[in-house]
């Protein structure tokens, strides 16, 4: 009996913390390499169409994105429910979008300027006037590497 007693009134062991901030490093280290930083916060509703031919693009740090479509729920209010440019965390009007090629070619070294794709994600119920709109200015600032971004089909009829 007084074997269990001593078993009961002993204190337990201290626990080692000298390894803790081994696993704390390895930890941050683990979450700064595995988390994705998004660019850009999406505020236009954007449903890209159906294609069935795609092909991706080689580097895409050559690439601008230009949003178009409604204004999503949250921002409604705010700017209306026409369909609106997005540039990278703002809405702009068709005339900054010159201003947006520009401050990315000035971004870039001089040898990769030529390389620039401008990149459409356009809503697919967005007006085909918007679109006219944007590519004339891209035209006006000889930003002639278009692409659409579109979804896979994959049941082409």
């Amino acid at each position: 009996m007084s074997i269990l007693k001593n078993k009961r009134n002993k204190a337990l062991p201290e626990i080692s913390t000298a390894s803790l901030p081994d696993i704390v490093f390895m930890l941050l280290f683990f979450f700064m390499v595995a988390t994705v930083i998004r660019e850009n916060v999406l505020m236009v509703e954007n449903e890209m169409p159906m294609a069935n031919q795609i092909e991706k693009l080689d580097k895409s740090d050559l690439v601008m994105y230009i949003y178009a479509g409604k204004p999503s729920s949250r921002y409604r209010s705010r700017v209306g429910d026409q369909a609106r440019i997005q540039l990278n965390d703002k809405f702009a009007d068709v005339g900054d979008i010159k201003a947006f090629v520009m401050a990315e070619r000035a971004s870039r070294t001089e040898t990769m300027i030529p390389f620039l794709t401008t990149a459409l994600r356009i809503d697919k119920f967005a007006n085909m006037g918007l679109v006219g709109d944007i590519k004339n200015e891209l035209r006006e600032v000889n930003a002639l590497k278009i692409n659409y971004n579109t979804r896979i089909d994959n049941n082409p009829d």
